[in-house]
């Protein structure tokens, strides 16, 4: 799909007198798939078709070391092979550029390939998806976000609210151990148990002890055991507004009901009175510190409190891809950057390595070369830069100052 061979396939499919053939020699093996290389099969079987003395098992070879660079002894057999398989083309009356043509197909072939054995048993997985994504949509949807892993979640939770679901953050009150479907049909709750320093031990204890209607009724239950829902476990509870929903007007701010019930955690009723009154300066936390919260404490970024879906849908709209999908060509992507390393070249001069994250989920790193004392980059806020790629460097730019927009 990233080569959009898909497309293609399907155009092909759909299309049969625009099926276009590798040669006339191998049109046996790949007229099942339009034309197309699919399967690792293919590029064995042409290979010991067309090349000299070139086997079945060597062409099997090839299919593993067709990404080999270098000068090791993968690159080398690479080398051998390529050189079996234009030889062999030659003999048969096929121009070598045609032949060398053909290899640099099997080499983009390598990027997205896999055996038959594999596409049977991902068709039937693949089938089995579409089918409950159709007729069960919130029910595979909350399947498909509890096993989806932390470092993909957000972008899970991206594409849920894509078709439409809303999700509901982490409540005392609602939340369990796995992603769950809510009362109205088209909500999904994140789990409690998908905060990082919280037991399963505090979260069994909470779920029989609910509904909390006061946050005195949850510290202070007659039942529920405070050496299980601990410190620990409050502090966490609150920073990543698991218990918002019990705040009341007596609190200034989610700081000032942080320090009131985590920090100077209240064995009674009188001592959190007299918390109130103390910390009540405190106010709320800022929204970098909310931001990092969630982060720290969930393993995902917040992109929907930064990057609203209604901006991503202009971005879209006027070709600006996240950084996660840079196109060479077009080079003007948007990304949120979230940390920035100071550095020195050679010479003294200062650069800065930022990190950043787009709504692919995917991190990069920034090179950010030629900077001025005065200059200033946001962190958490969405930019829109034109950058730089090459293998050396990674993603760059020359002029933070003139390459990157501040945007939302």
């Amino acid at each position: 799909m990233a080569a959009d061979v898909d497309k293609n396939y399907v155009t092909a499919k759909e299309n049969p007198e625009s099926v276009q053939y590798l040669h006339k020699y191998v049109k046996d093996i790949t007229e099942s798939t339009a034309g197309f290389l699919v399967f690792q099969e293919q590029i064995a079987s042409i290979a010991h078709k067309l090349g000299k003395d070139l086997s079945l098992e060597e062409g099997n070879q090839l299919r593993k070391v067709l990404t080999k660079k270098g000068t090791g002894k993968e690159a080398q057999v690479k080398q051998a092979l390529f050189q079996k398989f234009v030889d062999g083309c030659v003999s048969k009356s096929i121009a070598k550029k045609e032949a060398e043509k053909m290899w640099q197909t099997f080499e983009f072939f390598s990027g997205y390939g896999f055996n038959k054995s594999h596409a049977v048993c991902y068709s039937i997985i693949s089938f089995q998806c579409a089918w409950l994504l159709n007729y069960y949509p919130v029910e595979w949807m909350a399947a498909f976000l509890d096993k989806t892993s932390d470092a993909q979640k957000e972008k899970a939770i991206n594409i849920a609210k894509s078709f439409g679901f809303k999700i509901k953050s982490i409540d005392v009150n609602t939340s369990g151990d796995k992603w769950e479907i809510g009362e109205e049909g088209d909500t999904l709750i994140q789990p409690m148990t998908s905060i990082k320093g919280f037991g399963d031990a505090a979260f069994k204890e909470i779920q029989s002890y609910r509904p909390f209607n006061t946050i005195e009724e949850f510290l202070f239950h007659e039942y529920m055991s405070y050496s299980k829902v601990n410190k620990k476990a409050l502090d966490v509870l609150c920073r990543v507004g698991a218990l918002d929903s019990l705040v009341d007007d007596r609190f200034s701010g989610l700081k000032h009901f942080w320090s009131v019930i985590a920090v100077d955690r209240p064995r009674n009723e009188k001592k959190l009175l007299e918390n109130i009154e103390k910390y009540y300066p405190e106010g709320d936390f800022t929204e970098p510190e909310k931001i990092a919260f969630l982060t720290d404490l969930t393993g995902m970024f917040p992109i929907n409190r930064i990057v609203s879906a209604e901006l991503i849908q202009k971005l879209e709209e006027r070709g600006i891809k996240p950084l996660g999908e840079y196109d060479p060509d077009l080079q003007f992507v948007w990304f949120i950057p979230r940390k920035i390393e100071v550095k020195k070249t050679k010479n003294g001069k200062s650069y800065w390595i930022v990190d950043v994250i787009d709504s692919t989920n995917t991190n990069n790193r920034i090179r950010c070369w030629s900077i001025r004392p005065n200059e200033e980059l946001g962190i958490n806020r969405p930019y829109i830069a034109k950058l730089d790629y090459n293998e050396q460097w990674g993603f760059s730019t020359r002029s933070v100052t003139k390459n990157f927009r501040l945007i939302g």
